[in-house]
């Protein structure tokens, strides 16, 4: 599969944020989680995010069309990598797409101690990607409201 992550600007601000309400809002309808979901963020915090030095945004594409998002931020205290958040549009979920893009960034980004993620434990699919990809949970499920658990997922080199 041609995936390809391109580093995202400054410039990229209004598409990444366009993408982002989209791609999140299937589950921001379900949980309505109104104060954590990426749906909800500004486009001005994810400008904010853009401008961070520890961390690069990357827009996935496939055959010349951006199809997602994911973020990189590497933790310098940890030596962790943290993908927070990856996203891939509707129109191309289960694909393969998110699963190619990380396997990218795993070799693009070669932290000391390894990757973490967080996802809801209730999106089976998004755990099975990432225990397909190697990750393993890490700690108890957090609860954020009743039916919505965050759970924390992590892969060593």
């Amino acid at each position: 599969m041609d995936v390809i992550l391109k580093p995202a600007g400054l410039a990229d601000a209004q598409t990444l944020h366009r993408m982002q309400v989209e791609a999140f809002l299937p589950l921001l309808l379900k949980y309505q989680d109104h104060d954590i979901s990426p749906a909800c963020e500004s486009q001005a915090r994810l400008t904010e995010k853009l401008r961070q030095p520890d961390a690069v945004f990357y827009l996935i594409e496939r055959e010349g069309r951006t199809v997602g998002a994911m973020r990189v931020v590497e933790q310098a205290e940890s030596g962790c990598c943290r993908i927070s958040p990856i996203f891939i549009l509707p129109a191309f979920q289960g694909q393969g797409i998110a699963q190619a893009a990380m396997r990218q960034a795993e070799r693009l980004h070669r932290p000391s101690h390894g990757w973490r993620l967080d996802t809801i434990l209730e999106e089976r699919g998004n755990c099975h990607l990432y225990e397909k990809l190697g990750y393993a949970r890490m700690g108890p499920a957090r609860a954020i409201q009743p039916g919505m658990h965050l759970i924390s997922y992590g892969k060593m080199r």
